[in-house]
């Protein structure tokens, strides 16, 4: 009977330790938690340096490229342009451009009977149009290098002269202009100039492709 009271007694002193120790050790769990919390590891950033565009709207510069005129070959063009960009995604420009012409295949199968006199062979254009920046963007180059770009669509119209006359053309295209720094630009450009022509007997349209690449300075 005894040591059934002594079995009885020992159960009731294990009983209330653990219920001392026990809440005592999850406490003491809770508090490390506390102390340290989980770190989160910011990922490692990488400078990148972007030019700023001056705050002037007006940009000048010179290109140089290949011209196809039909019926004439391609030959090489060189010419200057001038922009002014009424917003961030509108500009004006104006170009004056020249190229020499070739012998058409008349003349070479007629065995070099002259179409047009060396003077009349020399070809000019102007036109003024408005360019639309269709995708502004940036350019990376290596790890720390970004420069400011973006795809244009440009139209408009002028005339071009050759052959002792002039002629009304339209100009259409698409360009890529690349800002290097915040003064200097540079323009791959794809145009075509289109007018019509009756130089070899029949009023014509004709397609002219030029392909040209330049610099540009803002100021």
């Amino acid at each position: 009977m005894e040591s059934r009271f002594q079995r009885i007694f020992l159960s009731i002193i294990t009983t209330g330790l653990l219920l001392t120790v026990v809440p005592s050790s999850w406490a003491e769990q809770a508090e490390q938690l506390e102390l340290e919390p989980l770190l989160v590891r910011e990922p490692e950033r990488r400078p990148v340096e972007v030019d700023d565009l001056d705050s002037e709207d007006f940009e000048v510069g010179v290109f140089t490229g290949i011209m196809n005129v039909e019926d004439f070959g391609s030959d090489t063009v060189t010419g200057i342009r001038a922009a002014y960009h009424v917003s961030e995604d509108f500009f004006v420009e104006a170009v004056y451009g020249k190229t020499t012409l070739g012998e058409t295949s008349f003349e070479r199968l007629s065995g070099g009977l002259p179409l047009l006199t060396d003077e009349e062979r020399d070809m000019s254009y102007y036109n003024v149009s408005v360019g639309w920046n269709l995708f502004p963007g940036e350019s990376f180059i290596g790890g720390r290098w970004a420069f400011k770009g973006g795809l244009y669509l440009i139209a408009g119209a002028g005339s071009t002269e050759f052959g002792g006359d002039d002629r009304f053309t339209i100009n259409a295209g698409v360009g890529y202009r690349l800002i290097a720094t915040d003064w200097l630009a540079f323009h791959v450009d794809v145009r075509d100039h289109y007018f019509e022509s009756d130089l070899l007997g029949t009023m014509e349209g004709k397609h002219n492709i030029e392909f040209s690449g330049g610099l540009t300075v803002f100021f």
